[in-house]
């Protein structure tokens, strides 16, 4: 009896086939990469593995990382981008949804409103920030004037070093404990002016999601007795699940990138860089003094080796929970 095996054709040998055109194609952004993020990746290495000044070098392997795994100043640098992140990406994200879904609806003067709320993110951070720093004076600012409608006492805003729940303990006559006081006032001062520059861009990206959700959707809601909220509850959210995963990603890197707004509201408020007692003192601002201030570039070095693990840690964390991810490793 002749067997199944002698009556299937023959396999074909598969051949390699390698397109030279796609390579091509490829090649230009391949070569900027290299050369702009992937070989200064490697350099950044090797500088966090020296010692001494940048022009007398010396090799000392990865005692910087021991060090700044050491020292309670990176510890207390990234306690305090901790409480930055945590006190700007959550509020940002309800906020921009919120305003985003308001200016959805079919209000007279919508565009109006989308500008206003977009000029924050183009205006120059630095030049805002001076402003704000302004704002924040602890005499004759707008901040305290705006408290004391409400009998608030003035605050001192970016140069205090208290915790904000420690102060408003003391408003209502309870005592708090040390682990209980919270990120600074002025740390909460350079939140508040996060909140305002990066609302807008978190507007403009929901709104563009909104815009992609079929109307018909909506509709049939209606028809089936849905009310405002069960719509937005239902329908809106997890449309948008997408959008906010995005927004979720980028807003946490740039919060833990975060510098220029706090190091210039620290310079206007003739504060030293990382504000009263260090308690402005982000990750990106410790490792900016050890750089320009202590001239220890290794060190330094190995501090944003260091802040790129924590981040590349924490997205890989986001895109294992990515909405529509089906199953492990799918």
């Amino acid at each position: 009896m002749t067997s199944l095996t002698s009556t299937l054709p023959p396999k074909r040998k598969t051949r390699f086939k390698f397109d030279w055109i796609a390579y091509i194609y490829l090649f230009p952004a391949l070569l900027i990469l290299t050369v702009f993020h992937i070989l200064p990746a490697f350099y950044a290495f090797w500088i966090s593995t020296q010692g001494g000044r940048i022009r007398n070098f010396r090799f000392i392997g990865l005692d910087n990382y021991i060090n700044a795994l050491q020292a309670p100043e990176f510890w207390g640098s990234l306690q305090n981008t901790v409480f930055y992140v945590l006190g700007t990406v959550p509020i940002t994200l309800a906020l921009g949804l919120g305003v985003a879904y308001l200016l959805f609806q079919k209000i007279r003067g919508r565009g109006i409103y989308r500008v206003v709320y977009f000029m924050p993110h183009v205006i120059s951070a630095v030049a805002s920030a001076i402003v704000w720093a302004w704002v924040f004076n602890p005499t004759g600012g707008i901040a305290n004037r705006f408290l004391g409608l409400f009998g608030i006492p003035d605050q001192k805003w970016l140069i205090e070093s208290d915790g904000v729940i420690k102060l408003i303990g003391q408003g209502l006559g309870m005592t708090v404990p040390n682990w209980a006081q919270g990120p600074s006032l002025a740390l909460v001062a350079v939140m508040i002016f996060s909140l305002w520059q990066a609302l807008g861009f978190d507007v403009i990206i929901f709104l563009a999601g909104l815009t992609n959700i079929n109307n018909e959707l909506y509709e049939a809601g209606r028809i089936d007795g849905a009310n405002g909220w069960q719509l937005f509850r239902y329908i809106t959210i997890p449309l948008l699940a997408p959008t906010i995963f995005f927004l979720l990603v980028i807003s946490i890197i740039g919060s833990f990138q975060a510098f220029n707004h706090i190091y210039t509201m620290n310079i206007a408020a003739s504060q030293p860089l990382g504000g009263p007692l260090g308690t402005t003192r982000t990750v990106s601002i410790f490792m900016f003094d050890q750089l320009y201030n202590q001239n220890r570039a290794g060190y330094a070095t190995s501090i944003a080796v260091l802040l790129s693990i924590v981040i590349f840690a924490l997205t890989l964390i986001q895109f294992r929970f990515e909405p529509g991810r089906r199953g492990g490793g799918e």
